[in-house]
């Protein structure tokens, strides 16, 4: 932009108000690249015009502005709700958008003579049946559909299909209905199966177990051993469902939201929970282009998200929004409904959060590992690097130890399809000083290339070293030592080094002359090279937890502090053996009776940690 047409920030910042409302900047083509908001309009706007203090993103969003519009409102919840329409209309380039555009599946109950089960989107209508929900995906109420089938055997055929059947379909074959289409089952015995399918759906597993364990002793007592069976197994395959549900003890509505940030991608993970029972979780992910921080990812996400879906009596957030007041008011305006956002939990909420925040980490990965993902980044490195060919494998390495101590030595491996897991490797690195990476990235080099040397098909084309020129020179002289370059002419190596700042994003990456290459901070490429490096840094803390697990895997219930003879035996028998034990959470352990949350712990990190 020529300094004629360029924008006159303090021309306009003299003239604009004071007031909340929200703000559009347009570029030279009339095109809307950002929405926001602002308590006070004059003193946001005069923040992106400071001469220092801003990110190198913030001022190539600055240097695109060609005009900005500002439209007033009466209060911070109304600049809030517009905000939040501008950018679903708009989809300004450098803000997020959160595209979910689907409504969310429910559970239905008819309220016919013998009610059907069914999946149902769209709004609840009480005279069509009973409605369970919403799920946060299909996957999940697919799942939950499938238990509540083989569990209760309720039907799930179209009325048409009831009404002309003349003999059993193969779902009372395989024991998922009881047939009341060809009267197998009469409206008592059905309504009962409706009662426990119930009481399931609303979270009450602990009282559906309770009756059904008396039933089983019932039947017992009668010498009817097949029955007895029969609700045994249904008992053990109560306890499997719930196992899978992280939660319980939870009475009201919420939902959970964990948000991480990686390599510019953005994931929300949002778990959902109605009558103290986990309905599942969704991952949101989406590209952030501007520097912005978790909270405010969040805050836009809970606007964007509960603006077109039910909100929840209490939302738990990973982090502090920064208008969290205002949030909250304005939700409780939208649904009729008390809205509680919780930023700081603690207990069962806080375990339920760290779940969230888990499963947001996975997602993320799972994403950036993903091969649709890596084609963009895999051609920007080909150009970056200035390679002669296209690498057919590339090699990273990683040292990392505890304390200086128990040092390991990671390997991982990419091809043009992604991640090669199965070639992946973990050294154990010996007669090392303590802390010495250089001489371990010495040791595991030689030991990886000492025996493919005389052979260029089974050395890679690129190599990365996590660290700085110190461990790339080691690594050089370790290869020039090897002729690994005279074997496989083509072959690259560079070092990944903590930039200044030595935060994630702002690395180096050292050629072999030991000189900086200057890579913007959005290239794929450099993406692509984080994403390697840091596959290799997990990698060797996974070895690390493994070494530390196999060390503690002789530990047995006789071990554990408090628990005697009597706990023992109940443990075994209620979970079918020590195997069943080592499967069971902490909040499974905690239902045998005398064995607290701090017994119930100690058990489960015998086994785990």
């Amino acid at each position: 932009m020529n300094d004629q047409n360029k924008f006159d920030s303090a021309a306009f910042l003299a003239i604009v108000s004071t007031k909340p409302g929200v703000y559009r900047m347009l570029d030279s083509h009339q095109k809307v690249i950002y929405v926001g908001k602002a308590r006070n309009l004059k003193k946001r706007l005069s923040s992106y015009f400071r001469k220092t203090g801003l990110s190198t993103r913030i001022l190539t969003l600055v240097s695109k502005i060609a005009q900005i519009e500002v439209i007033n409102t009466r209060t911070e919840s109304e600049a809030l709700l517009l905000e939040n329409d501008l950018i679903k209309n708009l989809n300004p380039y450098y803000n997020i958008l959160f595209r979910d555009d689907k409504s969310y599946p429910y559970i239905c109950l008819s309220n016919h003579e013998f009610p059907r089960l069914r999946v149902y989107r769209g709004k609840t209508d009480p005279r069509k049946g009973t409605f369970f929900g919403p799920f946060p995906s299909a996957g999940s109420i697919r799942y939950t559909i499938n238990h509540i089938q083989r569990m209760f055997q309720l039907r799930n055929c179209e009325d048409s299909a009831m009404k002309n059947r003349s003999r059993a379909c193969l779902q009372y074959q395989i024991k998922r209905c009881t047939a009341p289409c060809v009267g197998h089952t009469d409206e008592d015995s059905y309504s009962k199966q409706i009662d426990q399918a119930r009481l399931f759906l609303e979270g009450e597993s602990d009282t559906l177990i309770e009756q059904q364990v008396a039933q089983m002793e019932h039947y017992s007592a009668q010498l009817d051993f097949e029955q007895a069976a029969a609700i045994r197994d249904r008992i053990e395959m109560l306890r499997r469902v719930t196992e899978k549900q992280f939660v319980t003890g939870f009475k009201s509505d919420i939902d959970i939201l964990a948000c991480v940030v990686n390599q510019d991608v953005c994931c929300i993970q949002l778990f959902m929970i109605r009558n103290g029972t986990s309905l599942g979780n969704k991952p949101f992910i989406s590209r952030v282009r501007l520097s912005s921080q978790e909270e405010d990812l969040l805050q836009s996400f809970i606007m964007q998200h509960y603006s077109r879906h039910p909100s929840p009596a209490e939302i738990i957030v990973s982090h502090t929004i920064p208008d969290r007041t205002i949030v909250e008011t304005t939700l409780t305006e939208i649904h009729q409904l008390k809205v509680k956002i919780s930023p700081s939990v603690r207990n069962k909420r806080k375990r339920a959060l760290e779940n969230a925040l888990n499963n947001a980490n996975q997602a993320l990965e799972s994403h950036l590992l993903s091969a649709s993902h890596l084609n963009k980044r895999y051609q920007s490195l080909i150009e970056m690097l200035q390679l002669e060919q296209q690498p057919e494998r590339i090699e990273c390495f990683d040292i990392s130890h505890t304390m200086g101590e128990q040092t390991k030595a990671s390997c991982v491996v990419f091809g043009r399809e992604g991640a090669i897991k199965s070639e992946y490797r973990c050294y154990n690195i010996r007669d090392v000083t303590a802390g010495d990476d250089y001489a371990a990235m010495k040791q595991v080099l030689e030991r990886r290339y000492s025996k493919r040397r005389h052979e260029a098909a089974l050395l890679p084309d690129l190599v990365f070293i996590d660290g700085g020129k110190g461990q790339l020179s080691m690594a050089l002289e370790v290869f020039e030592a090897l002729n690994l370059f005279d074997v496989k002419h083509n072959l690259r190596v560079f070092g990944v080094a903590k930039g200044v700042e030595r935060k994630a994003g702002y690395e180096d990456i050292i050629d072999e002359g030991l000189n900086t290459l200057i890579i913007k901070l959005d290239s794929p490429a450099l993406l692509f090279i984080q994403q390697i490096r840091d596959e290799a840094h997990r990698f060797a803390i996974t070895g690390h937890r493994k070494a530390r697990a196999k060390q503690r895997k002789t530990s047995r219930l006789e071990e554990i502090p408090g628990i005697g003879i009597r706990k023992r035996q109940m443990l075994l028998n209620t979970f079918g053996g020590l195997q069943g034990v080592q499967s069971a959470g902490v909040e499974e352990l905690m239902q045998i009776k005398g064995i607290n949350r701090e017994t119930a712990q100690s058990i489960y990190d015998s086994f785990h940690a």
